[in-house]
């Protein structure tokens, strides 16, 4: 997937309301739908795309760590917001 600003990939501004970027999702979503273009790598990927910026930008806590520190929020090794702590057994590290 490529890294277009998910703003862009919906076609909303950054103040977008949750009604606009619903209306702007399923507007894309409807025009590069899979089933509706059988075969087209590039509608399927474009599809993909918006579903994940939409699913970004409707959640208010996702979306204020996306427009804070961007696609990095939730690359690997941020842990999805957990900045890497990997949420193993706190008593792992005295028994090494």
């Amino acid at each position: 997937m490529s890294r277009q600003d998910y703003y862009e990939t919906l076609g909303v501004s950054k103040t977008a309301t949750a009604a606009e970027l619903k209306k702007a999702y399923r507007t894309k979503a409807m025009k590069y739908h899979p089933d509706k273009n059988p075969g087209d790598k590039e509608a399927e990927e474009r599809f993909k795309e918006c579903s994940a910026a939409y699913e970004i930008l409707s959640d208010q806590n996702k979306r204020a760590q996306y427009d804070q520190y961007g696609h990095e929020a939730f690359s690997q090794g941020q842990g999805g917001g957990h900045h890497g702590f990997s949420g193993g057994n706190f008593t792992d590290i005295f028994e090494e």
